[in-house]
């Protein structure tokens, strides 16, 4: 049932648009659609699992059935046709057909560490969610496969493609089915604007967060009280928050962070990393160029590199 729900959800994504309202009429038309087409192709094993022989499927025999019905279905409870339409552009021939008709199967389930970068189409409104979609399944599918070990799921900015009213649902139960295979979700944004400005995103995912991280939110000052109205914070954790790096040792090379637990525990908390790891993820662009220019000298070698620069900062201190 979980995976027809997501396959549906996925299907919704195709058709509407983010500022589109899904009726029940429409949700419920696509999941009969969805299980009628796992049936067919259960009992017929030459059918090829892909959105092709889908969208077959949903024009050539549901659209007959549909028109068939002793109780029809108005088009304005349920276009099939423009549904059709605008799925189009993922059938044989259309500009995405790549996408969802792939004749191969890549198994993840032993990789250790997976990384899916889709910065490319981050500003695509149509790909973006699909995508998002598609690999947040590829995640749970092999979550489900992979007994007794925990495993994350770490979304950086893939989540505001999941942020529409739309997707709050399939936001729950992949909370949800995370939790019930021994995993957990971690969601990352750098910008409160986008968790301010986003209803979803306390109903489905601060709602499902227990433990929630911050960074130094300085910057975010005159707008605080916002964030600590979404995340439900106390005036005992916002004091420790606006607290964080404000009177840190400066001859120790460490940054604070605050790291709150369900409403029973918070603190915040120094985090400090050895010369060599500072400057193997440091984002400060002349500590970058640095380390680039040293390894031109070393022959590429960036290892070799960040080894000296953190011998020569040691022998400073």
């Amino acid at each position: 049932m979980e995976k027809k729900d997501s396959i549906k959800t996925l299907l919704l994504t195709l058709w509407k648009s983010e500022d589109d309202k899904v009726t029940k009429t429409e949700s419920g038309e696509l999941g009969s659609a969805v299980s009628a087409y796992i049936e067919r192709i259960q009992s017929d094993r030459s059918i090829v699992p892909s959105f092709n022989t889908f969208y077959e499927y949903m024009r050539d025999d549901y659209r007959k059935e549909l028109a068939e019905r002793d109780i029809k279905v108005e088009k304005s409870d349920f276009n099939i046709d423009n549904m059709l339409t605008t799925m189009r552009q993922y059938y044989r021939g259309g500009r995405y057909d790549f996408l969802l008709n792939s004749t191969e199967n890549i198994d993840l389930l032993n990789k250790r560490f997976i990384v899916f970068e889709i910065d490319s189409i981050k500003e695509n409104r149509e790909l973006f969610p699909v995508v998002t979609i598609i690999i947040m399944e590829a995640f749970i599918n092999k979550m489900r496969r992979l007994k007794g070990v925990r495993k994350q799921l770490i979304v950086e900015e893939a989540w505001k493609a999941l942020s529409s009213a739309n997707m709050a649902e399939y936001l729950r139960y992949m909370y949800k089915t995370v939790r019930k295979y021994y995993g957990e979700a971690i969601v990352v944004t750098q910008e409160v604007d986008d968790i301010i400005s986003s209803p979803v995103v306390k109903e489905s995912i601060i709602n499902n967060s227990d433990c929630k991280i911050l960074l130094d939110q300085r910057k975010y000052m005159n707008k605080f009280d916002q964030i600590q109205a979404l995340l439900g914070l106390t005036e005992k954790e916002k004091g420790q928050i606006l607290s964080i790096n404000m009177a840190n040792n400066p001859s120790r090379f460490y940054k604070e962070v605050w790291i709150g637990l369900g409403d029973t525990q918070s603190a915040v908390y120094a985090t400090e990393v050895s010369a060599e790891e500072y400057l193997a993820y440091t984002t400060e662009e002349t500590e970058k160029v640095e380390v680039y220019r040293l390894a031109e000298k070393l022959g590429g070698d960036i290892e070799a590199a960040i080894r000296q620069l953190a011998e020569r900062r040691r022998n400073k201190e």
